[in-house]
């Protein structure tokens, strides 16, 4: 039998199950560090992806699971071989995809917390006993925080605290040093049809560069898609610009984002991962809602077209479709303009590119009544 919600006292141990992505993860770590605070014996247990335990893994008091979701069977298999015999008290079930649903098969948990019915997926609530309350129009990270609020937890810790090793920290001086005021571009997600343009970028760079004297850092991920783009963006500005794109770790990545000035990038893990750091973004929002999924700390800077794409695309404005749609389709990137981007630049810049920082703690309300899972 499930325990009561909320619960009465801390459970003896949890388990988060949010392997991807490096955005979502990143949403996810001021949430464990309120956990942490405020239950510091319950015993934490978070399952992640290979490449976001490169990024999280390291943070101290919670025990790292690895579920490669690349590996097909093999990869639930090992998943579940990790956990057998184990129980927990809490399954926190934050991540509603199919996959996500299996995986959950293999975590043993008296209280399995899911997503309310509105926002579930995927046959979701057969795989929970418990959900989180409906709240419409939420931020990811609120969303994450209802999790625990629903559990009875009642501060929100805002701290991310993500370690960065030294070498990192020292490969990020090398790119950075000290009183060098620098615009990191990173134009990709992990979704390419949020990618904003090559000569956008370029544009915004020179920008950057002739108008606030800042130095520009192209960056980005390994693959094959993120290394043409950031030879496009060099190859389509009129100054020199250093393509970063494909030559750091997850690591060194996060480093350089604490150490910039502010970033362009559209909605992506390293926009999360700088809105960790404290950076300023001017987030590219025209697929997705800037008001789920923004940088959490840079609404003012974010540049917004996601009603104009809901209503070329969708035919609807964005107030009458479901909250949380993706617009991902061919060319909405394009509603973006390069003198949008170069507006919100020359703005921040004029305000001092004040640092993004958050407040050390937020009191919340308590949670409405929790609904049984059926």
């Amino acid at each position: 039998m499930r325990p009561r919600l909320p619960l009465n006292e801390p459970p003896a141990s949890l388990c988060i199950l949010r392997f991807s992505a490096l955005g979502d993860v990143t949403h996810m770590t001021p949430v464990v560090r309120t956990l942490q605070r405020e239950w510091p014996q319950t015993r934490l247990t978070w399952v992640v992806g290979k490449a976001e335990r490169a990024l999280v893994g390291d943070i101290p008091g919670v025990e790292f699971v690895i579920f490669d979701k690349t590996a097909g069977w093999a990869g639930y298999r090992a998943l579940w071989q990790q956990l057998k015999g184990r129980r927990f008290d809490v399954l926190l079930h934050n991540q509603f995809a199919l996959r996500a649903n299996i995986a959950s098969l293999g975590i043993r948990a008296g209280l399995r917390l899911g997503y309310d019915r509105a926002r579930s997926r995927d046959l979701h609530g057969l795989f929970i006993n418990a959900r989180i309350p409906p709240h419409p129009g939420q931020h990811v990270i609120d969303i994450y925080f209802s999790f625990i609020e629903t559990l009875g937890i009642r501060r929100r810790h805002m701290v991310w605290d993500i370690p960065v090793p030294d070498n990192a920290a020292e490969r990020a001086r090398d790119e950075i040093p000290d009183g060098t005021p620098t615009l990191v571009i990173s134009p990709c997600s992990s979704h390419h049809l949020r990618n904003w343009t090559a000569e956008g970028c370029a544009q915004v760079a020179d920008h950057a560069a002739r108008e606030h004297g800042l130095q520009v850092l192209i960056t980005g991920g390994p693959s094959a898609l993120e290394r043409e783009m950031g030879e496009a963006v060099a190859r389509q500005s009129q100054l020199a610009h250093r393509n970063l794109v494909g030559a750091t770790s997850i690591k060194e990545m996060l480093a350089i984002l604490g150490r910039a000035t502010a970033v362009v990038s559209p909605d992506s893990g390293p926009a999360h991962m700088a809105n960790a750091m404290g950076t300023p973004v001017i987030g590219l929002y025209a697929c997705t809602n800037p008001g789920r999924a923004r940088p959490y700390y840079s609404g003012q800077w974010c540049v917004d077209r996601y009603d104009e794409a809901a209503r070329r695309e969708l035919r609807k404005p964005a107030s009458e479709i479901r909250w949380g749609t993706k617009i991902e389709r061919p060319g909405v990137m394009e509603l973006i303009r390069p003198e949008d981007v170069i507006e919100r630049l020359d703005a921040l810049m004029a305000a001092g590119a004040p640092r993004a920082l958050p407040p050390a703690e937020t009191t919340v309300h308590p949670s409405p009544e929790i609904a049984p899972a059926s």
